[in-house]
């Protein structure tokens, strides 16, 4: 196919780490000549990549894609703004994504799931060996060190608002430009590709017709609790179910470096939100009694994957893509993993940044290996959430079950280390077993006993 050629002014920030960088600063635009020409060798440049969206994902994209010699622009609206979040990662992150050490802010070794009726059961503190915690952070202290990283391995960092996206046809191989405001002031940018990072609003995924997919709304507090009630969570995280909470979900207190964050989230009852925010609170309240809430924050968490994740030569991961899991609502660890994996795929398959990349190499090197990699964990999860979350009864099931050291040990084993761990055969057969008493116990019939057929 011909080479098609389009000369656009640029904005482009230096390509320095985060630290040396200051956010005043704004560079002389450049003129540039992109010429895109599917799946060919390019001549006297770099593959030009942008990445919109600078939290776990398009960060971890952007830190693969520079690193493995793409040309890269990292797009993000507002760096000092947070999205809310529990913050708890797997402890397998620490080591993959080579976190410090110093930015965790609690080791959380004791879980406590409370039933609607109250019944609590301890988890972790028999089952989980000497080295395992969960580490828990919070999201503007992981996002700006995964930011600043990736600005270290030379992606160029943009504060910008992404405003429009051109999209060019199908099977053309004309450049994607990039309209944005940075400071009230225009730009444009022409690059080979987009890496849509930009959360479950994505506009990346709106420009390319992704598909829609149903949302859940997270809404918590984070409450700064008297020195006395932070002790009790010094090392404890609690996890609350029943309809007073969520009719479809868990509410949560999870503790941070300073103060607890408390919240819960649904989809099915967006509009009442508040109500099963009121809720969680009444169950905690003697708990977080001279708390004072020091900051209130919402977002939308999507339910699951999109229809299309990937078009032409545009890739979406994180929650843009739809990498939440049901039952336990864990999304920073497939954010990050995913933005790596795609940015992998794409150094592969251009050669380094040398050749020009299509749908098909996408589809191939990224998509194809997330759903072979993650697919039967999320559908896993997503039974589990249908099962135990749909009612009361199956919730006091879900925790009396929880009780069981052979559930706890599963649970840890695939949650810390972010694989399906493979158990006795006995022991599975036992718990099978189990599950069917504990619901007999909790008196489930009906729509619950033919959920638990699938």
């Amino acid at each position: 196919m011909a080479a098609l050629a389009l000369t656009h002014n640029l904005h482009l920030t230096p390509t320095l780490p985060l630290k040396a960088t200051k956010q005043h600063q704004q560079p002389k635009p450049k003129t540039l000549t992109i010429t895109a020409t599917s799946s060919s060798p390019l001549s006297g440049r770099k593959l030009r990549a942008a990445v919109i969206g600078g939290g776990p994902a398009g960060s971890s994209a952007a830190e693969a894609l520079a690193a493995g010699g793409v040309e890269t622009f990292l797009f993000e609206r507002s760096p000092s703004t947070a999205k809310p979040c529990g913050g708890a990662i797997p402890l397998c992150m620490i080591d993959e994504f080579s976190i410090p050490l110093h930015l965790i802010d609690r080791h959380v070794t004791r879980m406590k799931i409370i039933s609607p009726s109250n019944l609590t059961v301890d988890f972790g503190s028999k089952t989980l060996k000497s080295h395992e915690f969960i580490p828990m952070m919070r999201r503007e202290v992981l996002d700006s060190f995964l930011r600043s990283r990736a600005q270290s391995n030379g992606a160029q960092f943009i504060t910008g608002l992404v405003t429009d996206i051109e999209v060019p046809d199908f099977l053309s191989s004309k450049p994607y430009v990039i309209h944005h405001t940075i400071n009230n002031r225009k730009r444009s940018l022409a690059v080979d590709l987009i890496v849509g990072a930009d959360g479950a609003n994505s506009r990346v995924a709106k420009v390319i017709n992704a598909g829609n997919y149903r949302c859940a709304i997270a809404f918590q507090e984070r409450i700064k609790l008297p020195d006395e009630k932070m002790e009790y969570y010094h090392n404890l995280a609690e996890m609350y179910v029943g309809n007073d909470v969520s009719p479809d979900f868990y509410a949560w207190v999870f503790p941070k470096c300073d103060h607890v964050a408390v919240g819960t989230g649904t989809v099915c009852a967006r509009r009442d939100i508040k109500v099963y925010q009121r809720g969680i609170r009444e169950r905690v309240k003697e708990k977080i009694k001279g708390g004072r809430v020091i900051k209130v924050e919402a977002h939308p968490i999507p339910e699951q994957p999109r229809p299309r994740r990937v078009r032409g030569r545009v890739a979406l991961v994180g929650d843009a893509a739809g990498y939440v899991t049901k039952c336990s609502g864990e999304g920073i660890y497939f954010a990050a993993k995913s933005g790596r994996m795609c940015g992998e795929a794409i150094v592969k398959a251009s050669e380094g940044g040398e050749r020009m990349v299509s749908e098909e190499d996408l589809k191939r090197e990224y998509l194809r290996k997330w759903d072979n990699k993650y697919v039967n964990t999320f559908r896993f999860l997503d039974l589990l959430q249908r099962v135990f979350y749909g009612s009361d009864v199956g919730r006091e099931a879900l925790v009396e079950l929880c009780g069981d050291e052979y559930v706890q040990r599963m649970t840890f084993d695939s949650y810390l280390y972010k694989k399906m761990a493979s158990g006795d055969t006995w022991d599975d057969v036992k718990l099978v077993l189990n599950t069917f008493g504990s619901f007999m116990r909790c008196k489930v019939v009906g729509r619950e006993m033919e959920a638990l057929k699938l």
